[in-house]
């Protein structure tokens, strides 16, 4: 879990700055609909929002406060794998070392039992 810790510590302060840097010397509107001319720059775009999409279903299906999870998905949608980052590293440290806790958090409880039930005939 140390490895992770640190990927997503790094994945936290890598997208602090390009965003902080993207403010600082882009220009959000001109940038922007130059990359929407690009057939890659869509690509892209259409990339990000898919795995932004997918990484929201996880936070959903984790998380059983339906208010965490609108702000969550709010957070992901405008600044993307930034949240993404700060929500593992958040999710790592709240399940002390246990990775079940870290993949299912709210739903841990269920699933085991779920899994029990089928391995009994």
């Amino acid at each position: 879990m140390k490895i992770a810790k640190l990927l997503a510590w790094i994945g936290v302060i890598a997208m602090t700055l390009a965003i902080g840097n993207g403010f600082i010397v882009g220009d959000f509107g001109a940038d922007g609909s130059e990359l929407l001319t690009n057939p890659w720059g869509i690509v892209s775009l259409v990339d990000l929002y898919v795995g932004f999409t997918l990484f929201s279903l996880w936070i959903a299906f984790r998380e059983s406060n339906r208010l965490m999870v609108t702000l969550w998905i709010i957070l992901m949608m405008t600044l993307g794998f930034f949240t993404g980052a700060l929500y593992v590293l958040i999710a790592l440290y709240q399940s002390k070392g246990d990775w079940a806790t870290f993949f299912l958090k709210d739903q841990k409880d269920k699933v085991l039992k779920s899994l029990h039930q089928v391995k009994q005939p």
